[in-house]
């Protein structure tokens, strides 16, 4: 044993140089890891950028692009000026998103971003709206029209019951997800009832609708604990521990949109979490 452990002059050399190496790529490593951000703010060239926009535009509605179909609440910065936009439409969309609004229609993206008539007519082709949001526009109609339309959030097992496709279990499952939730902020979240099929949630909301949501405390997620964070029905507590690691790594989040990422949910159950969250800095 002793013979393994017994080193010459130059061999200890060695020995102790390996180990300084070791020592300086860790602390190398752990440096531009955990460094502090610069937060030094960069001056915006306007007149440069807005020149930037404009040959960007022309070149975008001179060429023939194929684009795919996207949800034009989701569009980010890198997709918004992808597109043809500018940085001041992509800001509007941006803010108008970050009070938890959402646009419905080729027109109202229009209104909220201001692009001009052209580059609208080439990119709107391609807005996909989930299903649920079109068919919640004939829902306002109706509920407009029959005076009879009852509130989703004092339905009783027994009147849901008289829904076609509903029995005893399901019923019940509603109450207990509306209860979980402390009521019902929007008609759409009865989709995420566990077992309840399209059809018959559509059956429920031509006699049921939300008529008068609840009040409710929004989570600020740029500051809570995982512990609070996981009260939330869509988000569970692996989840939650997986945000806080996020941002504590990153730092705060400005927009639903950086946090669609983080979840492998639709878009649908990323806009219902977004009502529950707030965005504001620690």
């Amino acid at each position: 044993m002793k013979s393994h452990f017994k080193f010459d002059k130059q061999e200890r050399n060695g020995i102790f140089f390996l180990l300084l190496i070791i020592i300086v790529l860790q602390g190398i490593y752990f440096w531009v890891k955990y460094r502090p951000a610069d937060d030094s703010p960069l001056a915006l060239n306007e007149d440069l950028q807005a020149r930037i926009d404009s040959i960007k535009r022309s070149d975008y509605e001179t060429k023939d692009f194929k684009t795919y179909p996207f949800n034009p609440n989701y569009i980010t910065d890198y997709k918004g000026y992808s597109l043809g936009m500018s940085a001041e439409e992509i800001d509007r969309l941006l803010t108008f998103r970050q009070k938890g609004d959402f646009i419905n229609s080729a027109e109202e993206f229009q209104e909220v971003t201001q692009v001009s008539d052209s580059l609208l007519q080439i990119i709107s082709p391609s807005f996909k709206f989930p299903a649920w949001k079109k068919s919640s526009a004939k829902r306002k109609t109706f509920s407009e029209n029959k005076k009879e339309v009852k509130g989703l959030n004092t339905a009783t097992a027994v009147e849901l019951k008289q829904i076609r496709g509903v029995g005893e279990v399901l019923s019940k499952r509603i109450i207990k997800f509306r209860d979980r939730l402390g009521g019902f902020l929007v008609n759409e979240q009865l989709y995420d009832v566990y077992g309840l099929e399209p059809n018959v949630v559509e059956g429920i909301l031509e006699r049921f609708q939300v008529l008068h949501p609840p009040e409710i405390k929004k989570i600020n997620i740029n500051s809570a604990s995982a512990v609070e964070i996981a009260q939330l029905v869509y988000i569970n507590r692996s989840k939650a521990e997986e945000i806080v690691r996020y941002r504590e790594e990153n730092g705060s989040f400005s927009s639903l949109n950086e946090m669609t990422k983080m979840f492998n949910v639709s878009e649908e159950k990323i806009d219902r979490i977004g009502l529950y969250l707030l965005f504001k800095e620690d």
